[in-house]
């Protein structure tokens, strides 16, 4: 009997033992395990996170230096073709029958209201105003009063040139939700046409167009944009002179400000524009980190963009704005161009 019940006492005692071994960790022990692995895992993820905050400030920078760069690049080329360059006195004075005092500013927008540069825009400034030859290959296509026309068929297969005016503006606006808070870069450019003799009888050849333009009839075999005036090379004086006092054609501008680059700095802190010699600085008074420095009469301009890479990554309704502790997210960039365009005949 006494065996019996020590048989069923260690039967039942090795059962309990098997039991405990696969029956899993106690609360306690769970505990203990997470607490752990808490203190393991939350450094692990704020390193993580400071690493991928880190990489997302680089980007933006990086982001912002190459844009300001390729942006400097387009202007570059642009203005190497330029045969003149508005200083201050052309872009911020009124149109004057007296030359000495004369200017474009209100022939040109904002004066001249376009969509996305008029009178509501919290501001669209003018900054680099210029003349230029616009080169037109024989393969290029436009819409001539409603009839898709290419140069070559009014050129014989040949390439041409015709003047154009151009303008780079700082704006900041953003009330269609389309860009960002800080600037922008925007460009404006209207060209001239492709003009035809008039026939003997004084009237326009076949398949060609007529425009008035101030007491005289044009004949165009291409048409001019909307509202682009050929600049008065019989005016007196010299070429600053005759270019300060342009007017522009009766017809309204095209709406083609388009958007060369967003994220330019809005605020003016840390900028000490220092124009040399007889430069101009563009606007005389600075609104934002986009300005240049002009000499008119060698046709010289420098341009400087300042970036502002922190708006990029902070967004909001209210841009950061420049401060000295966080120069490395203002990234900058200037170039010095000489236009080597030159007053011609146009075909």
């Amino acid at each position: 009997m006494i065996n019996t019940l020590k048989f069923i006492l260690l039967n039942s005692i090795k059962r309990s033992q098997r039991v405990r071994q696969v029956s899993g960790f106690t609360l306690i022990e769970l505990l203990v395990a997470m607490i752990m692995a808490a203190l393991v895992i939350t450094p692990l993820l704020g390193f993580a996170i400071n690493i991928l905050q880190a990489d997302r400030r680089e980007q933006a920078k990086t982001t912002s230096q190459q844009e300001i760069q390729a942006a400097l690049d387009y202007i570059a080329r642009d203005l190497e073709q330029a045969v003149y360059i508005y200083d201050a006195n052309g872009v911020e004075r009124v149109n004057s029958s007296t030359a000495t005092s004369s200017g474009i500013q209100d022939q040109i927008p904002p004066g001249v209201s376009i969509t996305g540069c008029d009178s509501s825009t919290t501001t669209c400034k003018p900054v680099l105003v210029f003349w230029k030859r616009k080169f037109l290959s024989s393969s290029d296509t436009f819409n001539n009063g409603g009839t898709s026309i290419t140069v070559g068929s009014l050129t014989n297969n040949n390439d041409t040139f015709v003047y154009s005016l151009v303008g780079y503006y700082l704006i900041e606006d953003n009330s269609s939700g389309t860009w960002s808070n800080t600037a922008r870069i925007g460009r404006f450019e209207i060209r001239d046409g492709i003009r035809r003799a008039p026939q003997s009888d004084g009237s326009c050849p076949t398949g060609t167009s007529s425009r008035t333009e101030g007491t005289e009839t044009v004949c165009y075999a291409l048409l001019p944009s909307s509202g682009f005036m050929p600049f008065n090379m019989q005016l007196s004086g010299d070429l600053s002179t005759r270019m300060n006092q342009w007017t522009k054609h009766s017809d309204s501008f095209p709406n083609n400000m388009t958007v060369l680059i967003d994220y330019v700095d809005q605020s003016t802190t840390g900028i000490t524009p220092t124009c040399a010699g007889s430069q101009q600085q563009v606007p005389a008074t600075p609104v934002g980190g986009f300005y240049a420095c002009v000499d008119s009469d060698r046709t010289i301009a420098e341009v400087f963009i300042r970036g502002n890479a922190l708006a990029r990554i902070r967004g909001g309704s209210s841009p950061p704005d420049y401060s000295s502790q966080e120069s490395a997210f203002f990234p900058t960039g200037k170039i010095r161009v000489q236009g080597r365009g030159l007053l011609g005949v146009e075909n």
